[in-house]
């Protein structure tokens, strides 16, 4: 039996909002939009996808599960995100650290990385 990963699912209050923004920041596209769902990914044959559906509760603490986004350059892409409308975000992470943690408009929290060579090292 074969499993793979087919959607990530976030709640969100404004789906078509929250969709774009991501969107903007993976360089996908919107691949369905209904009321109730909007799903994202960099096309429809792609394996894995985000899928946003409507939530109602208020964001209240540390997301138990986030982004970490690989670059090629931190420093340009975290100026590009925020561009974009991100908003870094202390959550006591200190100086000097390989991630800058932003959040999304909906106040998600994501880690932009120095750039990897790989799941587990850093590029040199």
């Amino acid at each position: 039996m074969a499993l793979s990963l087919h959607h990530l699912v976030i709640d969100a209050h404004d789906l078509p909002a929250l969709a774009r923004f991501w969107c903007r920041v993976l360089e996908w596209q919107v691949l369905s939009e209904k009321e109730r769902e909007v799903i994202i990914g960099p096309s429809v044959e792609a394996g894995t996808g985000i899928c946003f559906m409507p939530g109602t509760d208020a964001k209240s603490v540390k997301n138990r599960l986030h982004f970490d986004l690989a670059p090629d350059d931190q420093e340009a892409e975290v100026a590009r995100l925020l561009a974009l409308g991100a908003r870094r975000l202390d959550i006591g992470q200190g100086e000097g650290r390989s991630w800058v943690v932003l959040q999304d408009p909906e106040g998600n929290e994501f880690c932009v990385l120095k750039p990897r060579r790989n799941l587990i090292a850093f590029a040199d």
